[in-house]
């Protein structure tokens, strides 16, 4: 009898302790742990990968009212950079201006830019603008020239202006003597400027964060070069390096529940050895 019970614990296996319900329950509890750290690393490695200009998914040369995907008063999102879109109201008189350093085609020139009204029903408020790129100009005379015509007719008819919406440029700090000039002309296109040189831009109007930059430009300029902003991508190592340690929690899940399986197969094994070993002299003397 005692001989048996001692073959038995000798040919004990690491697998047949493995099949035990407690240790069953254990690698499922391991499972789940592990499942749970991959699902982290896979979140982790989501946000390691960041892009920038509009969303690939995006139509973004279907022409969609303005309205309709930004809001006056917001910055321009991701989804909403590179849009085309129409918008429906008027320019306004003695807004236009000019901006320099804008390249069309790889050559360096000028921008004609204004203000476009957009259509309210009769009696709502507030008025709500939107600043627009109208064309280009190899030299600063021939804007200038194209600016002053414009700002000199007395009102524009109600109409609809089509083109691409974009994210406005960053403010340049400039000398604030050289800015009072009348020979100063700015070289963004930043919304937070422009509006300050607005003629009767009341204080309860609002403003949308972005430009457009016109399909069709007025007579005497160049349309302007408006491609779809290209996409790029950058990677967040920081992040790559968390999902790495997640899923090494993963495995370690894992490898924890072979530990603790093996580390009680060790002691069963060494409790058998020792039981074979004290019960072979009592064998012997019999």
């Amino acid at each position: 009898m005692s001989d048996d019970r001692g073959q038995a614990k000798s040919t004990l296996t690491v697998f047949s302790v493995m099949r035990r319900p407690k240790w069953i329950r254990a690698l499922v509890f391991a499972l789940i742990l592990a499942a749970a750290f991959a699902a982290l690393g896979q979140w982790q490695l989501s946000r390691a990968v960041t892009s920038n200009g509009p969303n690939p998914n995006a139509t973004t040369e279907v022409v969609v009212p303005l309205e309709q995907i930004a809001t006056a008063g917001q910055p321009v999102f991701e989804t909403q950079d590179g849009q085309m879109v129409s918008v429906d109201g008027a320019l306004v008189s003695g807004d236009f201006s000019i901006v320099s350093t804008r390249l069309n085609g790889g050559v360096e020139g000028y921008w004609v830019v204004g203000r476009y009204d957009l259509s309210t029903p009769q009696g709502s408020a507030p008025l709500t603008s939107v600043a627009v790129a109208l064309g280009w100009a190899s030299d600063q005379a021939t804007a200038q020239t194209s600016a002053d015509r414009m700002n000199q007719t007395a009102s524009y008819p109600a109409d609809q202006l089509v083109g691409r919406y974009v994210g406005t440029d960053g403010p340049v700090v400039t000398d604030a003597q050289k800015k009072a000039t009348a020979a100063y002309v700015p070289t963004t296109m930043a919304i937070s400027a422009l509006i300050n040189t607005w003629t009767d831009f009341p204080d309860t109007a609002t403003v949308f964060g972005g430009y457009i930059v016109a399909s069709t430009p007025p007579a005497g300029l160049t349309t302007i070069d408006s491609p779809v902003p290209q996409r790029t991508t950058e990677l967040n190592w920081l992040n790559i390096f968390y999902a790495i340690e997640w899923v090494i929690f993963a495995g370690f899940a894992i490898f924890f529940w072979y530990r603790l399986v093996k580390d009680a197969w060790e002691r069963e094994t060494e409790e058998s050895q020792l039981e074979e070993a004290y019960s072979a002299p009592s064998r012997t003397q019999r």
